[in-house]
């Protein structure tokens, strides 16, 4: 009986040692996977310290009498923040990219002119991933305003994961833009008025010219503004096309922070200041009193007689450009009128002029309390 009893206890011995390794590992995998997520867990705490030190606190009151310019000037801006603005030709934008220029220092933003081969406004597929990849990944140059005459090109389309920029752009009215765009080639402007200009020496007015039907003043030269916001495809760029009309419609409405008009550039202006601080604070003292207001004007610009106006205003392609026009106006006074109806009274910081609004919104009943 001895002997059976000692066997039993070698058996339970020997069966005992074959769990002794496994759950000594499995006791030291628990205890590694516990110190490492403790370790991740602080990182990530680490991590939203750092980012949350970077970004405003969320206003707990209604109360939105923050003076425009804080100590620390970067107290609003996204480090990360991108703006493109694909200028239309002709449009006022050299003037208002002299006031952005101007401003980027103080503001501490950077801004880069985009610069396409042969001028063109359209990239090929491989070019507009390359443009989306770099652009949003210049990280030493972000926060970022980049602007170019070049066509809209939609970040979702390619799912590359990257932050999607804010678009701004203006358009002008279709006819006056085409007869801008014909004197220029001629006579040139104030910006640059010694450059030789491609129809140097051509007197022809605008009048002629719609009589001979000559190139430079073809009603498919007004096809501009509706191309540059329908996009890349190649559908956007054929004369009256219909399609083309309704999608630059639906990226105007879905993809544009904001789209202004030329007969409106001091709103347009203003309501940059108060919507986007962050680049534009002061921008509108600027335009009033800086030397970079109406910066380009076109020499030797006549108006054409009503005739002409008739006559061009009979084709298909200046129909659907002026409705486009009036579909951009009509969006861009709803967006005035709710600004400018809760504007506060400009604000004097070292002689400069400083706009803002009123917030109309406000958090409570925030849980738990810190």
């Amino acid at each position: 009986m001895v002997h059976h009893h000692f066997g039993h206890s070698l058996k339970r011995l020997s069966f005992n040692r074959t769990l002794i390794l496994p759950l000594v590992f499995i006791i030291i995998l628990i205890f590694t996977i516990i110190y490492y997520e403790s370790k991740l867990a602080q990182l990530q705490n680490l991590n939203l310290n750092l980012n949350y030190q970077n970004v405003p606190r969320l206003s707990q009151s209604s109360s939105s009498d923050h003076p425009p310019h804080n100590k620390n000037p970067d107290w609003m801006i996204p480090k990360n923040l991108l703006v493109i603005y694909n200028r239309v030709p002709k449009t006022g934008s050299t003037s208002l990219m002299g006031i952005v220029y101007d401003l980027c220092a103080q503001n501490h933003f950077n801004v880069v002119h985009l610069n396409t081969s042969k001028n063109s406004h359209v990239m090929s597929l491989s070019d507009q991933v390359r443009f989306i990849w770099n652009i949003t990944r210049w990280y030493e140059r972000q926060p970022l305003l980049i602007h170019g005459h070049v066509a809209f090109i939609n970040f979702d389309k390619f799912a590359l994961n990257t932050p999607k920029p804010l678009y701004i752009n203006m358009i002008r009215r279709p006819i006056d833009r085409l007869i801008s765009y014909y004197y220029f080639l001629r006579y040139g402007d104030n910006f640059r008025p010694n450059v030789v200009r491609r129809r140097q020496g051509n007197r022809r007015t605008f009048d002629e010219c719609i009589e001979r039907n000559e190139h430079d003043c073809r009603v498919e030269n007004l096809w501009l503004q509706i191309p540059f916001f329908c996009g890349q495809n190649p559908d956007c760029w054929k004369p009256g096309n219909k399609w083309a009309l309704e999608q630059a419609k639906r990226n105007l409405v879905d993809h544009y922070f904001l789209v202004g008009v030329t007969e409106a550039m001091h709103d347009f202006v203003q309501i940059l200041e108060i919507s986007l601080p962050h680049m534009f604070r002061g921008a509108t003292f600027l335009y009033e009193n800086g030397n970079k207001s109406h910066l380009r004007k076109t020499f030797n610009k006549t108006q054409p007689s009503s005739r002409t106006i008739a006559k061009i205003q009979q084709s298909r392609v200046w129909q659907m450009e002026n409705e486009f026009y009036h579909f951009a106006v009509y969006n861009f006074n709803s967006i005035k009128e709710r600004i400018m109806a809760n504007i506060k009274p400009a604000q004097q910081y070292n002689d400069k002029l400083y706009y803002h609004d009123g917030q109309q919104f406000f958090f409570e009943k925030i849980r738990p309390r810190l």
